[in-house]
């Protein structure tokens, strides 16, 4: 791969990498969306990892019919199981972009307007420090689409955009949980600047819920803590403030502990692990908390 040019006098490119374990169901509505877009995507790779749903005959027709999109497949079953099979997959699917000036993690599950990412690319160029950028997602809840709140600072991994010369700075991705904190730790080390677009909105159409019990995930939440180097302080107000609607997220506090006892590995990355427990100090909690609240 090679970092594309930055030229204010064209429209920006991009690239997208779909890794996709049993999509079938959705891989054709969201080639519709793809299809739709005012902004086309010079290629669109989509990467196997592993389905026995018919998610190979969806993607190998859609790339059939359309010049722009790639199916690729993880190599062995032993690459399928290491790691994060995202990361490993979406790893996989850049070895076949070429020189895009934004490369974009998208998940099968999400649908969005027409000018998702014209508007997408609009900010990068309006920003040239923008590193990493994504929509606001949201889910249905009782038959209505509301928003997912989050800290502005973080995007959503579903719509994840990365300007290459950000992405080939913090490469390669962490293969775990918590891949997605990390990514944007890195980049604000660097000085990038990572955020949410609001007024950008995308739908996702399975919710966290869907993949795993919400307790094992809140488990999972408070281990991915540990290893990123949050303050203590901090991941337990994360659990109170997140329990107000699912007691079950005090999981996360036992999570963090578990894996303090167990000595588990840290993220090596020291700076960022230091610029992150500064965005945790006690004075920023409160514009954090209406963040997450979609307050401001």
């Amino acid at each position: 791969m090679t970092s594309g040019s930055s030229d204010s006098a064209r429209a920006l490119s991009y690239a997208i990498v779909t890794p996709a374990r049993n999509e079938a169901e959705n891989l054709e509505r969201l080639a519709g969306c793809l299809g739709a877009q005012t902004a086309l995507p010079e290629s669109w790779i989509i990467v196997d990892n592993g389905s026995n749903d018919g998610t190979m005959a969806v993607a190998s027709g859609l790339a059939r019919r359309h010049d722009w999109i790639r199916l690729v497949q993880l190599e062995a079953a032993g690459e399928m199981a290491r790691g994060a099979p995202v990361v490993r997959g979406f790893h996989r699917g850049l070895d076949f972009v070429e020189s895009p000036d934004v490369v974009v993690k998208l998940d099968a599950d999400v649908s969005f307007a027409p000018d998702f990412f014209q508007r997408l690319l609009g900010e990068f160029e309006a920003d040239p420090r923008l590193g990493i950028a994504g929509g606001i997602c949201l889910e249905q809840v009782d038959g209505r689409w509301v928003e997912q709140h989050v800290t502005r600072s973080h995007v959503r991994g579903a719509t994840r955009a990365y300007r290459f010369d950000c992405l080939r700075q913090i490469l390669p991705l962490e293969e775990r949980m918590g891949w997605d904190g990390v990514d944007e730790l890195k980049a604000g080390v660097r000085g990038w600047g990572v955020r949410s677009i609001p007024g950008l909105p995308f739908y996702h159409h399975r919710s966290l819920a869907q993949r795993e019990s919400a307790w094992h995930a809140w488990v999972r939440q408070g281990e991915m803590a540990h290893f990123m180097g949050y303050r203590f302080s901090y991941l337990v107000f994360r659990a109170a403030f997140r329990a107000r609607r699912d007691p079950r997220a005090g999981a996360m506090v036992a999570g963090f502990l578990r894996a303090w006892a167990a000595r588990s590995t840290v993220l090596r990355d020291r700076d960022a692990r230091r610029y992150l427990r500064e965005q945790q100090r006690l004075r920023r909690l409160p514009r954090r908390a209406r963040e997450a609240t979609g307050r401001i």
